[in-house]
């Protein structure tokens, strides 16, 4: 009993330490996520087709996701291929590492899958995988006292074959614990169904497993489902620990959290996961909220670092742009920032192809294109702005 009194103890003061208040500096990097990051990284893993663990996709997917973080910035040093096989099939997870100022031995693990069935994944797990890449593109050079291991799981369809592997033999090692995991956030499935009202997420809460860890995973999920409501506009629940990447550390003993859409999808695990059904903006959401928690739980910087250049203030002038109706049928309306004089907008198919283009005009007549979705990229000094569009 008093080893139980003294890890309560120590859990409540611990979060008493990390105060919970609104952080602007936090809000300020939650509102570098874009949309039009959100949107192109879902469109790009969806070209990737179906990566079936193991095939020749998988692997494009994983050096695509590769790719992502040397643009970013991250240095090969930081970056791991992490290799594992299950009866005749081989694959790699990959990792990440971004080292904390304070507490470099400690890891904060956000992770998801890559992998899909049947279908390219465009929810499950692109959404996860998308939003990830964006967490970790804007805290590239945030300083935070604890280490962040951003993973990228494969082998999760087939049964957490890719975290199980992570978890037994690197995270522990013949049953010893060789990494210092302060806890573990996942995300799958968060990608929504179109045409559903998307603006609640569950908060995933350890309530079976190992009893140990529960009132721990408890604190850390309300920690979450506060962070949420600071740093995006959606509402919270709370779900039961689903089957997915942080089960194999969860049986470790292991802290857990996640986030999963609260109105489910039934396109996942069939060839419908696509693009064309999930809402992008219900990840961009998400990716707000996931960067206001990543912080709070890796204690990044209070300091309010952001000075963006010529670029990235033109940037975020365009992404507040306003694109309705959506779905539209008739017409579409382009509420553009006033500093923006000369721009194109032009609709494409999702494989790129052009179907309209005007310049400079705020009403664009799609009467002419057929029922379905498309994107709508609207072009202004050398930068652009994706949307999903819907055409009814």
């Amino acid at each position: 009993m008093k080893n139980i009194i003294t890890f309560l103890f120590l859990g409540f003061l611990s979060q008493q330490l990390q105060s919970q208040t609104f952080i602007q500096a936090y809000q300020n990097r939650a509102n570098q996520v874009t949309q039009t990051n959100i949107t192109t990284n879902l469109q790009q893993f969806q070209n990737l087709g179906v990566k079936t663990t193991g095939s020749a996709n998988n692997a494009n997917a994983l050096t695509w996701i590769k790719n992502k973080y040397l643009s970013y910035g991250y240095t090969a040093s930081q970056i791991v291929e992490d290799p594992f096989s299950f009866g005749s099939t081989s694959s790699k997870n990959l990792v990440i590492t971004k080292t904390g100022t304070v507490y470099p031995n400690k890891y904060v693990i956000i992770c998801g899958h890559f992998d899909s069935i049947y279908g390219p994944g465009t929810n499950d797990n692109g959404s996860g995988t998308s939003i990830i890449l964006e967490a970790a593109r804007i805290m590239k050079n945030v300083p935070t006292e604890y280490s962040i291991k951003f993973i990228h799981f494969s082998g999760e369809e087939q049964g957490l074959y890719g975290s199980y592997h992570y978890a037994d033999n690197v995270a522990y090692q013949n049953g010893v614990r060789k990494l210092d995991i302060k806890l573990v956030f996942n995300l799958d499935q968060v990608g929504g169904k179109m045409g559903n009202v998307n603006n609640k997420i569950y908060c995933d809460q350890d309530q079976g497993g190992l009893s140990s860890n529960n009132a721990a995973s408890a604190a850390i999920t309300q920690q979450l489902v506060t962070c949420t409501t600071l740093y995006s506009s959606l509402q919270t629940g709370i779900d039961p620990a689903e089957d997915t990447d942080y089960i194999p550390f969860e049986e470790k003993g292991e802290v857990i959290t996640g986030y999963f859409e609260y109105k489910r999808s039934n396109y996942p695990h069939s060839s419908s996961d696509t693009f064309a059904n999930t809402d992008p903006v219900y990840i961009f959401n998400v990716g707000k909220a996931t960067v206001g928690a990543l912080q709070h739980f890796a204690v990044a910087t209070t300091a309010s670092s952001i000075v963006l250049d010529t670029k990235e203030t033109a940037i975020n002038t365009l992404e507040s742009i306003k694109i309705y109706p959506n779905p539209a049928k008739d017409y579409l309306s382009l509420e553009v920032p006033g500093t923006v004089k000369d721009f194109s907008f032009e609709i494409t198919d999702l494989l790129g192809r052009s179907l309209l283009k005007q310049e400079n005009q705020t009403k664009i007549n799609v009467s002419g294109l057929k029922k379905g979705v498309y994107l709508g990229n609207l072009k202004a000094d050398d930068h652009t702005v994706v949307r999903k569009i819907m055409i009814e």
